[in-house]
């Protein structure tokens, strides 16, 4: 049980990869559960299993409908905001809609919390720090991106705005906290959204189909399981010492892009052969990617006592357990 046991809770993006595993979370801690999502990302069948349940309801609107917004964050103890535009391909390739989403739709959820005064937990983003080189990245570290004309850069841009927001609300009183997600992957992940590299590799190995590596592989990200996520978040949301802070959430071990494709492929069994292509066969040209992403946790590990705790080989088998059955499904492709 956690302090959100009987609580009325808001989830925006609830739906989603991460949300639908915090809100398995919270009702099993027994809170009262409001889920507000689109589902341009999100899907039903990630919160399928709870039907029935009265203490869940959900609701299909978007986070821009300033109005709606209001309605179900008034009378809520808690808004975990989540919903967000994600996929690096999505956002290079709709921009326009990337952008306003995060930026507005934060916009809407902060407004009417600051009216209502629940506790807030925005989420955010490891993309936030860029393409800096000062690894690990710090909570206070300094913020390196690309040019303007790269919509690369725009998600986290958006995501800063996003926190700017915060920030500037917490100075006015408002109860925030902030968490900067490093690559969680777990059951439900999608190529569509968060888990994307991973859904995309499994999706790739189980039908034997080459699996492709962009660039030299040589990339490198920290991985982190969504069950550690989802505690590092909902810790953050209700420690009394992490208001008005944000947190970097992750797991700060490196694995290379192409050594996480042979583990995959190992892990399945699969017959499928590990391709390297350029960035331009699935991205526009001039695409720019960081070499290197990885945590410092020092900051999440004093204030929250957290620590990501599931290794890689561990949460990938768990992961991967669940690809098999879904993906042959077609449920997740």
């Amino acid at each position: 049980m956690t302090e959100l046991s009987g609580a009325r809770v808001l989830v925006t993006g609830g739906a989603g990869f991460i949300g639908s595993h915090l809100v398995d979370r919270l009702l099993d801690d027994g809170s009262t559960v409001t889920v507000l999502d689109d589902f341009s990302t999100g899907r039903r069948d990630n919160l399928a299993h709870h039907r029935g349940n009265p203490r869940l309801r959900i609701v299909e609107g978007t986070v821009l409908d300033p109005e709606l917004v209001e309605e179900h964050v008034a009378g809520t103890d808690m808004v975990f905001h989540l919903a967000a535009a994600v996929g690096v391909r999505y956002i290079v390739e709709a921009p326009v809609e990337a952008v306003l989403t995060n930026v507005r739709g934060t916009e809407n959820v902060l407004a009417s919390a600051h009216r209502y005064t629940p506790r807030v937990l925005l989420a955010s983003t490891s993309e936030i720090y860029g393409r800096s080189e000062d690894v690990p990245f710090k909570e206070d570290g300094n913020r390196v991106l690309g040019p303007t004309w790269v919509h690369r850069w725009s998600y986290s841009t958006a995501k800063a705005i996003d926190e700017h927001l915060a920030f500037a609300y917490a100075d006015r009183g408002l109860r925030i906290s902030i968490v900067r997600y490093f690559n969680a992957y777990g059951p439900r992940i999608d190529e569509s959204g968060y888990g994307s590299v991973i859904a995309r590799f499994a999706a790739q190995a189980l039908t034997g189909a080459p699996v492709t590596v962009h660039g030299d592989g040589g990339q490198t990200r920290c991985f982190t399981f969504v069950d550690d996520t989802v505690r590092g978040t909902i810790l953050a949301a209700t420690h009394p010492d992490a208001i008005g802070s944000v947190f970097n959430l992750g797991r700060p071990n490196e694995v290379s892009i192409l050594e996480l494709a042979e583990l995959i492929v190992r892990t399945l069994g699969s017959s499928s052969r590990i391709q390297t292509v350029p960035y331009e066969s699935y991205y526009p040209k001039g695409f720019q990617d960081t070499r290197r992403r990885v945590p410092d946790v020092t900051r999440a590990r004093r204030v929250l006592d957290f620590e990501a705790s599931v290794p890689l080989e561990e949460g990938l088998a768990i992961t991967l357990d669940w690809c098999r059955t879904h993906y042959s499904r077609g449920v997740a492709t």
